[in-house]
């Protein structure tokens, strides 16, 4: 047995809904076929009728009731054959009749006395030619009636016949009540309308016919039946070659992925699949490739990570490598500058070592406790005056203009690590020692954002040239990223303090951000939470 795929659930789950769908149509066409048949009928022979609604109506005129109409049947009869009948009263003349109980009415012969055939059998057709040859049953006209009639009692009365439109015709008021004629029911009967200007004087009521009473009715079902099987079947098919193609359309997508994902679970990060379309599955796959990208720039940098690590240590293991050969081979003798040496390496390993440990926390990590309270206007200040003098050596003027205005107008508080602010704010200064060119600039600026309750400090550094690369901004944070271009790896530090500076900022609930400068270098954007702000005298 065929493995059951995804794809065939999915087609076969189709075509029985299809098949479910086609037979629930098929059932309630015959059905409806079946029972709307009749009334169907019934509305084609009552609106065929307006000439005998027209009679009716002259009779209502006449006398301004239907009082002579009321269990009258005889008068009933002849007014529908009134239109075989010479000219004259509606009786015609006098009737034979046959008396029954003495209470009920005579029922009038037939034929009458003075039936005359339908005048468009011996001469021009009658206006309208549906009108009351609709009356009689077909086998009681044959095609050409002439005169003299048949003797009595050769032609069947049309009330006795099963078809007969007498046995369903019937009349009520406006109020629905019963005048003369069948008592049919007003809810499932076709009605016909007699009006008298905009009043309605009553309605002429045709009951419909039960069943399929001829053959003629149902070779029209059959042969609606017949088409409605065709047509089924024909839908069925288109629908199935539809769903097997839509199939085909969704699950192209989905095979395309599985493949994808298969080459990335083997390592090949740069796979990538086919995206068409504008719909969820287009959306998946655009997602997939963002993805695998990402991958594929993540293990780039892992590997680009794991040399820059391996190059950090290499340089302090290889003085240390050297300087302990040259003891063991007597090129040098131990004493304390021997020592001083050493120990110069061993501290340098143990300060890349706490600055990967501390670059590598992840974002959003608390600090450990306790959180104290900390200005950070007076912790950049501080770290400030201790690096003031080597920025004087190196001949870059420091502005702090901003950040002296604000201090002297309030101090910004917040709850945090005092010990690692003072050292992002030692790090910020020491990378524009590190990295920008004699005679530079350094710009810093301090302003408190936000209403109360919710300020926020914004610290800004800014120095001159050399800037960084557009592209190369985003980096700045990651650990060991340093712009080769512009930023020489033998004046820069370990490539860590900024990646160690947003592992803190962000401890503390704030961000930071790089951006090129107005002045010809880089822009470092701090924003720390505050938890109040004391306003100086």
């Amino acid at each position: 047995m065929p493995r059951l795929t995804l794809f065939r659930k999915i087609f076969l789950a189709l075509a029985v809904l299809l098949l479910a769908l086609l037979l629930i149509f098929a059932g309630f066409s015959w059905l409806g076929l079946q029972r709307g048949l009749g009334p169907y009928v019934a509305e084609v022979e009552l609106r065929r009728m307006d000439w005998f609604a027209e009679i009716l109506k002259k009779q209502h005129a006449a006398e301004g009731n239907w009082n002579s109409l009321r269990d009258d049947e005889e008068t009933w009869f002849h007014l529908q054959m009134s239109p075989f009948r010479p000219q004259g009263r509606p009786g015609g003349g006098t009737p034979s009749s046959e008396p029954d109980s003495g209470a009920t009415r005579s029922v009038p012969p037939w034929p009458p006395r003075d039936f005359r055939p339908p005048p468009w059998q011996d001469g021009p057709p009658f206006s309208p030619p549906s009108g009351p040859r609709g009356m009689l049953p077909p086998e009681l006209l044959p095609p050409r009636m002439t005169l003299p009639l048949p003797p009595p009692g050769s032609m069947r009365d049309p009330r006795n016949h099963p078809d007969s439109i007498y046995r369903r015709l019937g009349l009520v008021d406006a109020a629905d009540h019963w005048i003369a004629g069948a008592r049919v029911d007003p809810a499932t009967a076709a009605r016909l309308p007699l009006r008298d200007g905009d009043r309605i004087i009553g309605v002429l009521l045709l009951a419909p016919l039960e069943g399929l009473e001829t053959e003629a009715d149902r070779a029209f079902v059959a042969r609606q039946s017949s088409f409605v099987v065709w047509t089924g079947i024909a839908g069925l098919a288109i629908a199935l070659l539809l769903s097997w193609l839509l199939a085909r359309r969704w699950f192209a997508p989905i095979e395309a992925l599985t493949e994808g994902a298969e080459r990335i679970a083997q390592g090949r990060l740069d796979a990538r699949v086919p995206v068409r379309g504008q719909d969820e599955l287009a959306l998946l796959g655009r997602t997939f490739n963002d993805m695998a990208e990402r991958l594929d720039g993540i293990e780039s940098s892992r590997r680009a990570w794991l040399a820059d690590v391996a190059h950090e240590l290499r340089t302090p293991l290889a003085a240390m490598r050297a300087e302990i050969e040259a003891l063991q081979d007597g090129v040098r003798s131990f004493d304390d500058k021997a020592a001083l040496r050493l120990h110069r390496q061993v501290m340098r390993l143990s300060q890349l070592v706490d600055d990967l440990r501390s670059s590598m926390r992840d974002r959003g990590e608390e600090a450990p406790p306790p959180f104290v309270t900390v200005f950070p206007l007076a912790l950049l200040e501080e770290a400030l005056a201790l690096t003031r003098e080597r920025f004087a050596q190196h001949g870059i003027a420091v502005d702090a203009a901003g950040l002296e205005q604000l201090s002297a107008q309030c101090r910004p508080a917040l709850q945090g690590d005092p010990r690692r602010l003072h050292m992002v704010c030692v790090n910020l200064l020491e990378n524009t020692l590190s990295y920008t060119d004699a005679g530079g600039r350094l710009e810093i600026g301090a302003r408190i954002e936000g209403a109360a309750g919710s300020q926020r400090l914004v610290l800004r550094f800014d120095d001159s040239a050399p800037g960084v690369a557009a592209a190369e901004l985003p980096r700045l944070f990651e650990r060991l990223f340093r712009s080769e271009a512009s930023r020489s790896r033998a004046l820069g530090g370990s490539g860590l303090g900024l990646a160690i500076c947003r592992a803190t900022v962000e401890a503390h609930g704030g961000s930071i951000v790089a951006a090129p400068s107005p002045l010809g270098g880089l822009r470092i954007v701090l924003t720390l939470p505050l938890t109040h702000t004391e306003t100086l005298p």
